[in-house]
């Protein structure tokens, strides 16, 4: 009980860390577009990153992401050391990214964290199958779109700012960009919604995942061992875990994330009201979409990719791409390398 109770500590931390590492994927462009300050721009996302909560569970009726990554692994490898050492990993990718500002993907430290443990441990198994580790039905798609979630917010982006630009072609440029800084508090807020719906779910995915191990091996609980699905008996029973999950999050994001927030809202390419609109609408419709299916993507691509696209409609010398490529290998690398971290830290752990 003692190993469970600090994963849940730990998780709830990763949470937390996860809402000011990707604090930038919510406020980035309304702060650079001076819409609200820094402050209001935190107090804003984390509010709609809570919000999600109600959404997820009263509208949407069930967390399909977190179900989806309690299910990354196989369960004849999962063990509270490997959900451990995953969830160490992933907190010491993320703080080192975010130390060097650099735009990582929360979620996908966490699963790569979660299955380079649980690699290293099925290497101590005896007679263990190494190709039934990973449930490559439900990581394929996660590592699909790695490169498809920016490239469908990056479409998505250069669509919309087209459109608005043809619409709005005749307006008054003062009175316009009047409008556009009104409805960034808008765009901002149904990204904010996305993001939380979105990340949040992962550590409670974790959280479940260690929580039927837990019941099934050690109290060995009919409840959970009969469940056609484990993870819905474990949000009947441990409901509080989805609410303190978002509500992590957005404390998390009220923390902020000043040096990622000057990458994306800056460096990529220079941002206005309009385009803040069109990058956060994008991001929007490319979460919500994702989230339908159950594939869990990360925010910081996805947000990334609609600000290039909104930067291509000026020019294509608009982006500076030699940020986004250093963005692009930090996404790259972050499954592997957290993969490696997390399978040392394992056999760490198995030393004591």
């Amino acid at each position: 009980m003692t190993l469970l109770v600090i994963i849940i500590v730990l998780a709830f931390a990763f949470d937390y860390i996860n809402g000011f590492h990707d604090a930038a994927n919510s406020i980035a462009t309304i702060v650079a577009t001076k819409v609200l300050t820094p402050f209001q721009a935190v107090l804003w996302a984390a509010f709609f990153n809570f919000m999600a909560y109600f959404i997820s569970k009263y509208i949407i009726g069930e967390f399909k992401i977190g179900n989806t990554i309690a299910k990354t692994v196989s369960e004849d490898f999962i063990t509270l050391e490997v959900i451990l050492a995953g969830l160490i990993a992933a907190i010491a990718w993320n703080l080192l990214t975010w130390k060097l500002g650099i735009p990582s993907s929360s979620s996908h430290t966490l699963i790569g964290g979660f299955m380079g443990a649980a690699i290293a441990h099925a290497f101590t198994v005896d007679g263990a199958d190494l190709n039934t580790v990973i449930n490559y039905a439900k990581v394929l798609p996660i590592v699909l779109f790695i490169f498809m979630a920016p490239l469908i917010g990056m479409f998505v982006a250069y669509l919309i700012t087209i459109l608005i630009l043809n619409i709005c072609k005749r307006a008054n440029p003062a009175k316009a960009d009047k409008w556009f800084r009104r409805l960034q508090l808008v765009s901002s807020a149904l990204f904010s919604l996305g993001h939380g719906a979105n990340d949040s779910q992962k550590v409670m995915g974790i959280i479940g995942a260690a929580v039927i191990f837990y019941h099934v091996n050690v109290m060995q609980d009919p409840a959970f061992i009969n469940a056609a699905d484990p993870f819905k008996t474990f949000i009947n029973e441990w409901g509080w875990v989805p609410l303190t999950s978002f509500l992590m999050m957005g404390l998390g994001t009220m923390s902020g994330g000043w040096k990622i927030v000057k990458t994306m809202g800056s460096k990529i390419t220079k941002v206005t009201s309009l385009e803040g609109v069109a990058a956060e609408t994008a991001g929007a419709i490319t979460l919500y979409t994702t989230e339908h299916f159950g594939i869990p993507v990360s925010t910081t691509h996805t947000i990334t990719g609609s600000i290039i696209g909104v930067g291509i409609t000026k020019r294509i010398s608009a982006v500076r791409w030699g940020v986004t490529i250093s963005l692009l290998w930090a996404w790259i690398l972050t499954i592997p390398v957290s993969a490696v971290i997390a399978a040392l830290i394992y056999y760490i752990i198995r030393l004591f």
